[in-house]
């Protein structure tokens, strides 16, 4: 709320001829040159808006004038800002074009009404939660200060004459002035402009509130003033008394302030203390600043009884962020409540201009972006100067240029930083709808989803049920969110697509009847094509990518032993080929007496001494032995019977050592692994190459030991061993690794 000096009030000068008032104005404020402008302007837009009527019959012109007057006379603004409000109307119609405007008045009006109509094409949606945005965005358009503040006379001349519209547009209008236009006033120090909007909002949004508010506020602005003058009567005559160096400055509560307070405290009016308020300023050094505060606060409650539950000592311990001050409510003996300010010029300057500025800690929220700090430099040069006319020279006219807004289809506006694009936009709206978006329509025309969004532009977003995020989108967008939510959607769907390859795998190997774990598999196809993971395998399985039909052979082969060598393979007993004569023919004889030559045990059935075994010969790798009721055994006797040799085990062959695997489920119990450790290496001495058990359902782990063995009997008595320790369920040699 304003703070004014204390002093007579002035009455208005009124002319008699129609413009009259508006005449006298210009010819007792511009020179001679301005004035010629002026009225040259005015001369144009009136023969412009000829015959044009507003709702309630009056001249169009008439608008256009009144708010040329206040920009005069309340704002105190010069010759380019009053030559664009007059001309406002004119080009807001597209009746004068801007080259015309250019040649006859200059460069400047012609940026002032393009901001002006900017604004004017800006259609609210009445919701709070929208407020800020549709107020940054009408502060954005803002290039030049001068646009913001003649919008703001534009949006008082209209409140003024509300009464003439349809009701649905007062109401619009009415919150629009209460929730955007009154907020900019409130940051830019225009109290009185602020003040007048929210009155008058309030008078047709709540019509009940406001009529009871005014009913209370029954004294006239001349008896009101009366009251304060007496008020601070003995106050002043003991501070001029004492020689304090001092001012005052007054105010009386809108009925606006009245009512928010009034909900939002939920008190009833005569519990409003401080509908009259007194702000006393002390000019001394700054270390007497805190004694002659407190000096002047013994004045005042010499004089009336303070409420002691209404004292506020931020001179002691200032506020957070910085506001000193001591605050106190004074009743008067015919029990009228004053709340009273005292404060040091300082305080003062420090509560206006500095971090504690009025418009922060009063609860107009910014969150700090650089629209809320353009208005806070506005305000202050606004307060500096003594020739507002000029304060287009001393702001930085770009610093609200950091972000964009942009509407929906449905009208809701959002904010985005300079630089976002269609793909930032509809990850803003939703994730699903940026996940789908393949482009948008903005003003009609097919844009694609790398196109730079600009202030106002309205975003249809087009979608496509076959869409999916790409890796490159990530180079088509600014914001953190959107980019969060691509990287998210594209780990989706490399997750998506390794379940759906590795299904594809498990189910090609069953069809294929290729008896060989999937991990192995895939370790196999991984090496072969030289993929980093299996998981980039599977994505080349889901995506097509890679041919699967091609990957049975590859599988094959590596059964067969025919791929590559194993990198890093258990040791291979030695074996050699011997004749003998056996009932059946010639056969290979295993066993380790004879080294050098290419001989080793097939990994899809791990043969030990014992097996009944039959060689193959591969094409690169040698002979493979593999034990006769192999899962591949049939098919390689079938597909390649020329390849296929008969084989035995020499009986000395068992002192050798073979690499066997025995499945194991037992209970999940305590020490559980130990026992099993103990029994096979301590008790039967078997060396454990490996072992891997995991957790199971309902209380179980299962795995695999992988053992040094002689012969398959040895397997056999480990088994029958570890079936005997308590809590386990099964133990059983397994074929294949």
């Amino acid at each position: 709320m304003e703070y004014t000096e204390i002093q007579p009030e002035e009455t208005q000068k009124t002319g008699t001829e129609r413009y009259a008032g508006f005449r006298n104005l210009i010819a007792h404020t511009f020179n001679d040159q301005s004035r010629q402008d002026i009225t040259a302007a005015f001369e144009t837009a009136r023969t412009a808006l000829d015959g044009m009527l507003r709702y309630d019959g009056t001249p169009l012109f008439d608008h256009s004038v009144r708010t040329a007057e206040i920009v005069i006379s309340e704002i105190g603004l010069g010759r380019n800002s009053t030559i664009s409000t007059l001309l406002h109307d004119v080009a807001r119609l597209g009746l004068i074009d801007a080259d015309t405007i250019e040649k006859r008045f200059g460069t400047i009006p012609v940026s002032i009404l393009e901001g002006l109509n900017l604004i004017s094409k800006v259609r609210t949606k009445e919701a709070i939660s929208q407020a800020d945005n549709f107020r940054d965005l009408i502060v954005s358009y803002s290039t030049d200060p001068r646009i913001i503040l003649i919008k703001l006379a534009d949006r008082l001349e209209v409140m003024r004459s509300l009464d003439m519209f349809p009701e649905a547009k007062r109401r619009k209008k009415s919150w629009e002035s209460m929730n955007l236009y009154a907020q900019i006033a409130h940051k830019l120090g225009l109290y009185s402009i602020k003040s007048e909007l929210e009155d008058i909002a309030l008078r047709y949004l709540e019509p009940e509130d406001y009529a009871y508010i005014s009913r209370k506020l029954e004294e006239s602005s001349a008896e009101r003033d009366r009251f304060i003058a007496e008020f601070v009567a003995p106050i002043r005559e003991k501070l001029d008394a004492q020689g304090i160096r001092y001012h005052m400055k007054g105010r009386t509560k809108s009925v606006y302030s009245i009512w928010r307070k009034m909900k939002r405290t939920g008190i009833p009016f005569d519990e409003v203390y401080d509908i009259f308020a007194i702000r006393i300023i002390v000019d001394c050094p700054v270390e007497n600043e805190k004694q002659l505060c407190w000096n002047i606060y013994s004045i005042v409650t010499d004089f009336y009884t303070p409420n002691p539950d209404r004292m506020r000592d931020w001179i002691s311990i200032p506020k957070s962020n910085g506001y000193e001050s001591l605050h106190t409510t004074v009743v008067t003996k015919d029990g009228h409540w004053v709340e009273i300010q005292i404060r040091s010029e300082r305080m003062d300057e420090v509560a206006e201009r500095g971090i504690a500025a009025h418009w922060r800690y009063k609860g107009v929220h910014g969150g700090g972006s650089r629209n809320e700090e353009w208005l806070a430099r506005l305000r202050e040069i606004m307060e500096e100067s003594t020739n507002k006319s000029q304060i287009a020279n001393r702001i930085d006219t770009e610093s609200t240029s950091e972000e964009v807004f942009v509407f929906t289809p449905a009208g809701d506006l959002r904010k985005l930083p300079k630089g976002a694009t269609v793909l930032d936009f509809a990850f803003d709206i939703h994730t699903h709808v940026g996940a789908t978006c393949t482009g948008a329509k903005i003003g009609g025309r097919n844009v694609p989803m790398k196109e730079e969004l600009h202030n106002g532009d309205i975003v249809n977003i087009v979608t496509s049920k076959t869409q999916r995020p790409k890796a490159d989108w990530l180079n088509y967008v600014v914001t953190p969110r959107a980019r969060n939510k691509i990287r998210a959607c594209l780990r989706e769907e490399e997750a998506k697509a390794s379940r759906l390859g590795r299904e594809e795998l498990e189910r090609k190997l069953k069809n294929w009847k290729l008896n060989i774990p999937i991990d192995d598999a895939v370790i196999a196809l991984t090496k072969y094509y030289k993929y980093k993971t299996g998981t980039e395998l599977y994505e080349a399985i889901a995506n097509g990518t890679t041919d699967i039909a091609e990957m049975k052979d590859i599988v094959a082969r590596y059964l067969a032993g025919e791929l590559f060598e194993s990198r890093a393979k258990p040791p291979q007993p030695v074996v050699r080929p011997a004749p003998e004569k056996e009932q059946g023919g010639d056969a290979l004889v295993i066993d380790d007496s004879i080294r050098g030559l290419d001989y080793k045990l097939a990994k899809c059935c791990n043969p030990i001494f014992g097996d009944d075994i039959f060689g193959f010969t591969t094409v690169s790798s040698g002979i493979t032995i593999h034990r006769s009721d192999c899962p591949n055994a049939r098919r390689l006797r079938q597909q390649y019977p020329y390849r296929v040799l008969e084989a035995r085990w020499r009986s000395a062959a068992g002192q050798g050592s073979f690499l066997a695997s025995v499945r194991i489920v037992a209970e999940d119990t305590t020490g559980m692994v130990n026992r099993i450790t103990e029994v096979v290496t301590g008790e039967l001495r078997i060396n454990i190459r490996s072992m891997s058990l995991s957790p199971m359902r309902e209380g179980k782990i299962g795995g695999t030991i992988n053992i040094e063995v002689p012969s398959t009997a040895v397997v056999d008595m480990v088994a029958a061993n570890l079936m005997k320790i308590k809590g386990v369920e099964k133990a059983y040699r397994i074929t294949k690794q």
